[in-house]
């Protein structure tokens, strides 16, 4: 299998804020995309669903969930 032809999904069932493992599983998923062939899905369960949330206060320190889950489903698929 050549790396144009794997599909990744990455399940979120933290929520926004209080923990990096949303910041980094989204990381992982936005500069996987980029690579060409490659077929992305986020699936976000739980409270995991708050990263989709519009209008966020983002705590000071963090990065933007809200934008970053914006920009991975204009170049992949996420769900909830």
């Amino acid at each position: 299998m050549t790396e144009a032809s794997k599909s990744y999904l990455i399940v979120i069932n933290d929520g926004s804020y209080g923990s990096e493992r949303p910041y980094n599983a989204l990381r992982l998923a936005l500069n996987l995309v980029k690579r060409t062939g490659v077929r992305m899905r986020v699936f976000l369960v739980g409270d995991g669903v708050q990263c989709t949330v519009a209008g966020q206060k983002t705590p000071e320190g963090y990065y933007n969930i809200e934008r970053m889950v914006k920009s991975l489903a204009q170049r992949g698929e996420v769900a909830t």
